[in-house]
């Protein structure tokens, strides 16, 4: 039998891993509570991009390329801004701006976000739950010696090129779970973190009100995926943000983060090497194959992860 799951994701290297379960087990079985801290508005539309991402890949329409956006997507609307002098520097695609426009219209009648995400999912045919880790907005800003930026600012505009001084999550403090959020730790069996920023994907889910408490006295086996492998981070600047503000850039820099919140680290097989001090942390190490490069690899690294579950097969 297969346990019920809940994913707490980021975008582009959480997708992979909801992809590759939400191949291999009962999708109704799965929820994915995403990070909305990245979340900005564009042109007067909402945009969110972990959201998107995570919608895109499991609905099979993500440009597996760039890691981002629509497959075969166009971008004539965002041409047509820069050649107007407008805002160019965050990418829009032609049918991406659709998604945004509907959502923004249904936020500007008074609807909640988790609410039009559902039907956007359902609209999409998408048969597991994606619910955003809050209705309420949360905005992470980041501190650099050019002042406090969006964090997407920092990562498309600046390239994520300043170092980072601190960081803060407006308005977190008066943010609740959204619907469903709550009960879907929960019901868990299974509670997983993506391989994604700890600091800037799962961070703001934790700092969200009654999350982490949740997760901490859960009864669920609770697993984590080191997004680091062999001391760097395969996409985005996760090895450089943990090293600006102080952390240790390793496995186990990355599992102090988690402490006490996780029963079973996951680190690549290259990194096999810091089980021990992982260890020390309180959660037992493994070490596996963690790098997604293709199908084959979500998939397998999904049924090991199911295969942790209490009561699962040996």
């Amino acid at each position: 039998m297969s346990p019920r799951v809940c994913l707490l994701s980021g975008g582009v290297g959480g997708s992979k891993l909801a992809w590759g379960l939400y191949q291999v087990m009962p999708r109704t079985d799965l929820t994915i509570i995403a990070n909305t801290g990245d979340d900005i508005d564009m042109f007067g539309l909402r945009v969110c991009p972990d959201l998107d991402i995570l919608l895109y890949t499991l609905t099979g329409r993500v440009d597996q390329d760039k890691g981002w956006g629509i497959r075969g997507e166009t971008f004539r609307a965002l041409e047509r801004v820069r050649a107007l002098g407008g805002t160019g520097w965050f990418n829009l695609g032609d049918v991406d701006i659709g998604l945004h426009l509907a959502r923004r219209e249904r936020l500007l009648a008074g609807d909640a976000l988790g609410r039009i995400m559902a039907a956007v999912a359902a609209a999409d045919g998408l048969a597991c739950r994606l619910l955003p880790m809050s209705d309420d907005p949360v905005t992470t800003r980041v501190q650099t010696p050019q002042g406090e930026l969006h964090l997407q600012e920092y990562l498309i505009r600046e390239r994520a090129e300043p170092r980072v001084q601190g960081l803060r999550f407006a308005g977190i403090e008066a943010a609740r779970p959204a619907p469903g959020v709550l009960e879907a730790l929960a019901e868990a069996e299974l509670i997983l973190f993506a391989p994604s920023n700890p600091l800037i994907s799962i961070g703001p889910i934790l700092a969200v009100p009654g999350v982490r408490e949740a997760i901490a006295g859960s009864a669920a086996r609770r697993i984590g995926v080191c997004p680091l492998v062999g001391g760097a981070s395969l996409k985005g600047p996760t090895d450089r943000m943990l090293a600006d503000l102080g952390h240790e850039v390793s496995p186990a820099g990355v599992a102090r983060l988690y402490a006490g919140l996780l029963d079973e680290y996951v680190v690549d097989t290259q990194d096999a090497a810091a089980q021990a001090s992982v260890e020390a942390l309180g959660m037992r190490c493994l070490a596996w194959p963690t790098v997604m490069h293709d199908d084959a690899t979500k998939m397998a690294l999904a049924r090991a992860l199911l295969a942790r579950a209490p009561g699962a097969a040996a």
